[in-house]
Parts: C-alpha cells; structure tokens; sequence
C-alpha cells in the first residue's frame, strides 16, 4: 500500500497539471515560458493554491447554522482587507508558486489539451542505445550496489540449515557467501533521431511582436517533438535577401531592413540538409515564418521547385506558418496553397494572427502525427 504521503503528493501534482492545463492559453498567448532547469525539469508560475481552513468565531455567536440569512446566501467575511492605495502596507501579498515538471509531464498537458496523436517516425533507421535495469540479483557485485535484505535473509538460511540459529538471541552475522548485490540486465533499445530546421524573416517588416509568436510557438513545438524524440537537434536559418546559420539568441534578435528572397533560405536548408541529415537516418522538420513578402514571382517559382524537388521529399512534414503584420501582403501563403493544396499531407500551413492564434497554429502543424 502507498504511503499517504506519496498519495497526497500524486493528487497535488494532479491538481498542479490541472491548473497549468486549465491556464495553458493564457500562459501562451502571454508569452509566458516555463524555464528550463538543468535537472531536465521545467519551472512553472502558477497562482497560489488555497487550502481550505477553519476559522474560528467570537463566544457571542450562536452555533452552527444559527443566524440571519437564508439558504444560498453568500456566506460574509469578517476581517475583509481594505482597498488598496498608494501607501505602504504591511499585508500580506498575491504569493505566486513555481512548480517543477518534468518534460514528459509538460508535454502531456499539451498533448491533452490540443489532443496532439503520438508521431510516427518515417521508417527511417534508429540510433542504438543501451539502457541498465537494475531488475536481477546476482553474487557479486561491489558494496555500492550491495542488497542488505537478501543477505540478512541468506545469512538467515545458512543459521538455521546449520543449527546454528538461536531465537532466543536472534543474532544474525552474514559471512561473505551470504552477500548478495543488485545486477543489471543490459537491454539494447532503439531511438529514432529528428532535426528541427527553424527558418524566419527577419526583414524591416517583421516586428519584434512578430518574432515574439515565433519564439513561443517554437518552444512548444520544441517540448512535444522532444518528448516524441530521444535524440533531437535544432538548426535556425535567418534571411532577408540572404539566408545564414546562425545561434538561438540571434535567431529571435536579429531584425534586418533589407528585401526578401525566401529562396535564399531554402537553398540553405537543402544544404543543410544534404551535408548533415540523411534522410534514411533523421526524421526532418523544416518550419518557415514568414509575413508572407517574397521579392518576386520568379523567386517564388524557384521556392516552389525546391521544396517539391529537394526539401519535401527529405522531410516528415514541412510547415509554414505565416505571422500577420500591418506590412506583409501575405501572398506567400497564397502561393503555397495554389501550388501543393491545402490537404497535401506533406505541407501543412497555418495563419497566425496573434498570440491567441498560437495554440491553434501547434494543432494545425502536429496535429496529424508526422
């Protein structure tokens, strides 16, 4: 039987999920990340939870259920706080409480909440790996590993086989043979391996709230491709009239004002691609956000020709996910709709009109398993 202890923390972290779940939109459409520790746990704000609490009454009131009032009347607070104004006070404030979850638990909430299906890999080749499960004893081991209840019970057997036990002084001495040591079963398991290939404009016409709904859409896609993955790489691709490779940080902090060619970042993917990610070995995401700018028609006929050529026919899905502002025509969208359709299964594309788009925008690109 569990202890009540571990049963009331298992319903407390229940109560927790159901509380990021229940507040997941706003977390999202806010900006608001949980912050990654190196435990492999993230951190979560969350308002306080209340717990329920007697308060006790002066002698002059009457007992339980005595008083005015009807039945389903708000019950009064006495003591209530009074409004706040501009002096100092020394009130007790809105506590906030940070709870740590791991990733598989994280991604469980939105999976739940997006009813996102498990990803099936493309039938491409797995990475070996080896897993230790301390399931098995065995008579030899060192003392780190050393099982005290099985030795005291072989030392046990041999008192007793030997009449050497007295029970009325139950002394029990285990000798060496008695020693018994927890043995690991080595299992040979196989993992399949993605790459992320994160490509963004970052021409004069993507604002910094444009690039804010990238960075969160981008760390939930992150999350759920990271619990679908054991072994998972990032590679992040900025362009305007030209593409370049560059890290995370400058990724979301780069702002060019230059035009935009978004064949630049295509070529650059499908080298990336080429040179780093066979596509019998990895399982490959390209995701492109864009305001849907491109320079000229014929630069959008040679996007069309190496996406169906060179990058759709490498990845398990490609995504598009086009970010409105005040600036962009949105054609891009357009043309991508003309050329593959909007049911191809291969190319998904998404609008994302603002940060409360963004939930629906992970459906629209995880939704279907790929």
């Amino acid at each position: 039987m569990d202890h009540p202890i571990k049963r009331d923390h298992t319903r407390f972290r229940k109560i927790v999920k159901g509380k990021i779940r229940d507040s997941l939109k706003k977390y999202v459409s806010n900006g608001e990340m949980p912050i990654q520790k190196g435990s492999g746990t993230y951190k979560v704000p969350m308002p306080r939870i209340e717990t329920p609490r007697f308060k006790f009454g002066s002698k002059q009131q009457g007992g339980m259920g005595q008083g005015d009032g009807e039945k389903g009347d708000p019950v009064e607070q006495e003591g209530q706080p009074e409004q706040g104004n501009e002096e100092a006070g020394n009130g007790e404030g809105n506590k906030e409480l940070d709870v740590e979850l791991s990733l598989d638990e994280l991604a469980s909430i939105l999976g739940e909440e997006l009813e996102l299906p498990n990803i099936e890999p493309k039938g491409k080749k797995s990475l070996q790996s080896t897993t230790d499960r301390y399931n098995s004893i065995g008579q030899v081991g060192p003392d780190s590993l050393k099982h005290f209840k099985r030795s005291y019970k072989e030392a046990l057997k041999r008192q007793v086989s030997t009449g050497t036990y007295d029970k009325d002084n139950p002394i029990i001495v285990p000798v060496r043979g008695d020693f018994r040591y927890r043995s690991a079963n080595t299992t040979v398991e196989f993992e399949n391996s993605a790459v992320v290939i994160y490509m963004m404009d970052v021409s004069g016409s993507m604002g910094d709230e444009q690039k804010e709904i990238v960075r969160t859409e981008s760390f939930w896609i992150n999350l759920w491709l990271k619990s679908q993955y054991k072994d998972i790489e990032i590679r992040y691709i900025i362009h305007d009239a030209t593409a370049k490779e560059v890290d995370e940080e400058t990724f979301f902090k780069t702002r060019e004002s230059g035009g935009t060619l978004i064949s630049s970042a295509y070529k650059l993917c499908r080298e990336i691609i080429q040179e780093d990610y066979n596509p019998s070995e990895w399982n490959i995401y390209p995701f492109h956000f864009s305001d849907g700018d491109n320079w000229s028609t014929d630069d959008t006929k040679l996007c069309l020709d190496i996406l169906k050529n060179d990058i759709i026919p490498s990845s398990n899905v490609f995504c598009y996910g086009q970010v409105e502002s005040r600036y962009g025509s949105g054609q891009f969208y357009k043309d991508l709709n003309t050329g593959f359709g909007q049911e191809n299964e291969e190319v998904i594309l998404s609008k994302i009109k603002n940060k409360e788009a963004i939930l629906d925008s992970i459906k629209d690109f995880l939704g279907k398993g790929k």
